[in-house]
């Protein structure tokens, strides 16, 4: 029979783990694991593979949890004035600063060491590059510059590189055609978000594009602009001979349905229409990466 200071501090455990967890994002990180896999498959990877396979997952889960956390530490005081993320573990006053750090520094070494030991150094090598340029560059310009959503697609668009570096060692041609997609998905994918969000980031002091030009004029040209040129990208696995003819029929139709949702953000600027770009590009990427895997040539 527990005692009322056990029946306390039981709950009390699980929420700070339950905070810790939430200081690595689980659920947004998905993606990235997903695609460092797709990467992976894509890069000649053996799934019978099994200890290279976890090892990679795991690697890439741990730095893009580490990356997480180190983010949510850094914009600690913008996330607070901002209804959204107010309530994160941190601007919260649930995990105190120090250790969230160490949350963070412990978490990112550990997937470097599972990547570099378990997997290979280049696979290891690239994550850091992921950690570096998005804790180091792109959080800290984000109260700087619009041009942080740009620089900040550069650090997502590297999990597929990863999983290819695991897989065959090297870095092909292939592995930067997957790195062109997810950098330029990325790209209409937050544009939704910030119009959608325009008035949490003015409060927060983010010079996002729609809190700089709020007519949106500039928000939706930029969308459309990304998505059209991710066309022809999606287009270039079965044009450098990764898929086959199949894959390039459905990413077309998948892209240009893709592109009319942007185009349509673009023509009206309403929330609606912000929301069913966003959803649709969540829709998008995950079908895209199933085309792929399943249209290898």
């Amino acid at each position: 029979m527990k005692t009322g200071a056990e029946a306390v501090a039981l709950p009390h455990s699980r929420s700070r783990a339950n905070d810790f967890v939430a200081l690595a994002k689980p659920r947004l990180n998905l993606l990235v694991v997903a695609s460092s896999v797709v990467g992976y498959v894509m890069g000649g990877g053996e799934m019978s593979d099994a200890a290279r396979v976890l090892f990679t997952i795991a690697g890439t889960a741990l730095v893009a949890g580490g990356a997480s956390a180190f983010n949510q530490v850094i914009e600690r005081e913008p996330d607070s004035l901002m209804v959204r993320t107010r309530q994160r573990p941190v601007p919260g006053g649930r995990l105190e600063v120090p250790e969230s750090l160490l949350f963070a520094a412990v978490t990112s070494l550990a997937g470097l060491t599972v990547l570099g030991v378990g997997v290979n150094l280049l696979s290891a090598a690239i994550a850091f590059t992921t950690l570096a340029t998005y804790a180091l560059i792109y959080t800290p310009l984000k109260r700087r510059s619009s041009f942080a959503t740009v620089v900040g697609a550069v650090p997502g668009a590297l999990p597929p590189m990863i999983g290819w570096a695991a897989a065959s060692g090297s870095l092909s041609p292939g592995a930067w055609v997957l790195f062109g997609i997810l950098f330029l998905w990325q790209l209409p994918h937050f544009l939704a978000i910030a119009w959608m969000y325009r008035e949490d980031y003015a409060r927060a002091g983010f010079p996002m594009l729609p809190v700089l030009e709020p007519d949106g004029r500039s928000t939706g040209r930029q969308a459309t602009f990304y998505c059209a040129a991710l066309l022809p990208v999606s287009l270039a696995p079965t044009l450098t001979g990764m898929t086959g003819t199949a894959y390039f029929v459905a990413a077309l139709v998948l892209s240009l349905l893709f592109l009319a949702l942007t185009i349509k953000f673009a023509r009206t600027r309403e929330i609606r229409d912000a929301r069913r770009l966003f959803f649709g590009s969540i829709i998008y990427l995950p079908v895209l990466w199933i085309l792929m895997i399943a249209g290898r040539a």
